[in-house]
């Protein structure tokens, strides 16, 4: 049982409580349209939530439901899972199928692809645990920060321990009968003995060899003891009154421009390098552990307070935080919600009849290399080993050329879950242009805001600029949603050039903008055809 709940802990506890109602709804907000595609990533998540509160023997055996989405580019199926990934908190990594080929042919080895994902994963716990330990953290920095400002008063080495003393007493000397003798010398180790004027005899050890030293000395020495007792602490409350300014001094942000130099590590430096058949991630693996078993070159710096802050922060937030508990809940936290989207996958499907020569055997071959990631294979990091058997893979690919049945039998049946996503019209750039958290719309007036220009769209130049990218799209090249950007740049290029030099002003889009903008270049399918 304790398996279990340490697995379901992989989700946040809101997430716990999403329906997939609520997850399709919480991805509406920032994708129009693909009511299938949400619905299917959605029973997918939720699955997986199903599956960590299942005991362990019959957990193990519920494989993820790995989802085929089919469409054109531009449609939304790279932020779909995107947006999954981070609802659901999850280790994600996006590759692209054609980077892959079969061992012995140029390209990346498909098992970087989990080494990639356990790097995300890592990199995700150990933001985390660093934003846990980001007050203490802080808090050392600024003492830090403090010893660079105001250097401690250098420890003056304690004259009043005597050494210990060391007398030899004589050699001895042992027969053996099965080898050489041995010859040796005895030593006596000893602590020295003190006399006071009175002739008593006292031991210079420990905490009391000061006041054997004052005994030793006499009482002619003694005002002269406590004037330098009595400098020394008034030059220690000095410090520390100083010190307690240059705290206040930096609290309020006084010294933020002001210089110090520091000491920093340097983790070495090895030259980049490329190597055929997928030998990189293992041997840069190995450099990895002997950069780290160097333990890097340190180099002072002269920098700013605030930069210097950063610096100290972030050091001390890695001293604070446990690399090996960061490893194992990245493993594990991979292996039980990661999520990998491949994208492309139509790119390596061989078409028509294989057995062909050329650029087939290296397409299938990606797939047959491919097959056992997805099927579930056991994976060397530099963290660790890591278990594919339940990491989500979503695929993707416009199949405009090639059909999902050209991909290899073993290939379709890790892929159960196949949707296809609808291609965008002028209906759907209106909502695109309008409704989501971060439409286009909005992004455009919040950069012109920065050079004190506000932007007003009307309602009829949004539509406007629908219309105009769903007729793009049928006259060109269909790129789907890509298209309004590629409109909308060339909608405000000029005004976005001449933004500084007439800020502030007010500025209204309108449809007849749009058309003295844009109609020219619509119509002239050549020159649209390389700026739309």
């Amino acid at each position: 049982m304790e398996e279990k709940n340490t697995a379901k802990d992989s989700f946040p506890k809101s997430l716990d409580k999403l329906t997939p109602r609520e997850i399709v709804g919480e991805l509406d907000k920032y994708i129009i349209g693909q009511k299938k595609a949400k619905r299917a990533v959605a029973v997918a998540l939720r699955n997986r939530i199903r599956r960590l509160k299942l005991e362990s023997d019959l957990r193990e055996d519920v494989a993820p439901k790995n989802i085929l989405m089919i469409g054109p580019t531009g449609i939304g199926k790279t932020e779909i899972a995107r947006r999954l990934a981070k609802l659901a908190n999850s280790p994600f990594i996006k590759v692209e199928a054609t980077k892959y080929t079969e061992v012995g042919y140029v390209g990346r080895d498909v098992e970087s692809m989990i080494r990639d994902l356990m790097a995300a994963g890592v990199a995700m716990v150990k933001q985390e645990m660093q934003e846990q330990v980001n007050t203490q953290a802080k808090e050392r920095a600024e003492e830090a920060l403090l010893d660079l400002l105001v250097p401690p008063a250098k420890k003056v080495k304690d004259k009043s321990k005597p050494a210990p003393v060391i007398r030899p007493m004589g050699s001895f000397s042992f027969n053996n009968e099965d080898g050489p003798g041995i010859m040796g010398t005895a030593i006596q180790v000893g602590i020295p003995i003190v006399r006071d004027l009175k002739g008593e005899t006292k031991i210079a050890a420990g905490e009391n060899s000061a006041q054997i030293e004052d005994a030793g000395a006499g009482e002619a020495e003694e005002p002269e003891n406590e004037k330098k007792r009595a400098e020394r602490m008034a030059e220690k409350r000095a410090r520390e009154h100083t010190r307690e300014k240059f705290r206040q001094w930096l609290r309020e942000g006084k010294l933020e421009d002001k210089t110090v130099e520091m000491t920093v590590n340097q983790n070495p430096q090895f030259p980049p390098m490329e190597l055929m058949g997928g030998g990189f991630e293992e041997l840069e693996s190995s450099l990895s552990g002997i950069a780290g078993f160097f333990g890097g070159t340190k180099k002072k710096k002269v920098v700013s307070v605030s930069r210097a802050r950063e610096i100290l922060i972030a050091e001390e937030a890695e001293k604070l935080i446990d690399r090996d508990r960061v490893s194992d809940e990245a493993r594990r936290r991979v292996e039980e919600t990661g999520i990998v989207f491949i994208d492309e996958i139509d790119k390596i499907a061989v078409r028509g009849e294989r057995g062909g020569g050329g650029p087939d055997v290296s397409r299938e071959g990606v797939q047959r290399d491919i097959l056992p990631i997805v099927e579930g294979a056991v994976v060397n990091t530099k963290w660790g080993a890591v278990d594919t058997s339940h990491i989500l893979f979503i695929a993707a690919g416009a199949f405009n050329v090639s059909k999902p049945s050209d991909l290899i039998p073993e290939l379709q049946g890790r892929f159960p879950l196949r949707v296809e996503l609808d291609s965008l019209g002028k209906d759907d750039f209106l909502r695109i242009l309008t409704e989501p958290k971060n439409a286009l719309t909005r992004q455009y007036t919040g950069l012109l805001g920065t050079e004190e220009i506000t932007l007003e769209f009307s309602a009829d130049a949004i539509e406007r600029l629908a219309a105009l990218a769903a007729e793009v799209n049928t006259r060109l090249e269909n790129i789907g949603a890509r298209r309004l950007h590629t409109i909308m740049e060339a909608l405000l290029e000029e005004l976005s050039f001449e933004a500084p030099d007439i800020a502030p002003a007010s500025i209204r889009i309108t449809s007849d903008y749009v058309n003295e903008k844009l109609s020219d270049l619509a119509m002239d399918q050549d020159l649209g055809r390389y700026i739309l």
